[in-house]
């Protein structure tokens, strides 16, 4: 409960609570409104605890399954915020512009990303001969294709799931998502309809702090699940060692084995006589 009402604290600290105007609400969202104050909306945030501690439980074990999680964030200033989260759980992120088809026509994204790939490394291979001009025109594309879609270069299959900043701005992104039956999760203000999404957050999508907060829980979620992750490798690598170990079998020079798991000494198995049965002797 401590720990509730702290972060209930840090969240109106950075004006997680602050909605739109009154004009602009979508009435899907009255649930999650608390109050109207001088024609805007408050956002409960017993609601934004509820719905940003589910989201983070779910992306922790989508992180401990192994799965990737898509960030998503085309709004200024969520760009460098996302950015920075996404790298640092080494996770695909698209910041700069929404490609139509990023999702439902993965394949061809990924030709462009291959195409990407080979012209970095025609730039930083000597041993081909490019003019100057020809160089310059492959820098300006790289740095193109780079922006876009730098963030998912290494991302060989579509996500497991996608978090958006602002689901009513990455309408696109939400569309393809749920048409491919990928896990949503994201920001919603008192403007978006919630319904559409699987996990819902209530919180302002608008202010740096507010945008900074959120992700940043989610990502400490990510971190949590992908250690998790670390400490059952190493465990199942540690037992894996000792069964190996305790299966080891040594014989003595009068065939006795013994076997380091138990102690117990074991006969070497006795080989079959072969040849012909001799037979048996006339009166």
């Amino acid at each position: 409960m401590s720990e509730n009402t702290n972060l209930q604290q840090q969240l109106l600290e950075a004006g997680v609570h602050f909605g739109h105007l009154r004009k602009k609400w979508n009435p899907k969202m009255l649930p999650y409104i608390f109050a109207e104050k001088k024609g805007i909306h408050i956002i409960d945030l017993n609601k934004t605890v509820e719905g940003l501690t589910e989201a983070a439980a779910a992306m922790k074990q989508i992180a401990k399954s192994g799965k990737k999680i898509l960030f998503v964030a085309t709004k200024k200033q969520a760009k460098e915020i996302v950015t920075e989260c996404a790298q640092k759980v080494n996770m695909p992120y698209v910041t700069d512009r929404w490609l139509g088809g990023m999702l439902t026509n993965f394949s061809t994204i990924r030709k462009s990303v291959k195409k990407m790939q080979s012209i970095e490394k025609m730039l930083e291979d000597s041993s081909i001969s490019i003019n100057k001009k020809e160089r310059l025109t492959l820098a300006r594309d790289r740095v193109k294709m780079e922006k876009v879609l730098g963030g998912i270069s290494a991302m060989n299959r579509t996500p497991s799931a996608i978090f958006m900043v602002d689901i009513s701005h990455e309408h696109i992104a939400l569309a393809e998502a749920k048409r491919l039956g990928i896990t949503t999760f994201g920001m919603v203000d008192t403007n978006s309809d919630p319904n559409k999404i699987d996990f819902a957050i209530p919180a302002n999508d608008d202010a740096t702090k507010s945008i900074a907060i959120i992700t940043n829980y989610i990502t400490a979620a990510i971190i949590e699940g992908l250690q998790e992750r670390e400490s059952e490798k190493d465990k199942m690598e540690e037992g894996d060692s000792e069964e190996s170990d305790d299966s080891e079998v040594t014989y003595d020079e009068n065939g006795i084995a013994s076997s380091a798991d138990n102690g117990k000494e074991k006969t070497a198995p006795r080989k079959k006589a072969s040849g012909t049965r001799r037979p048996p002797a006339k009166k």
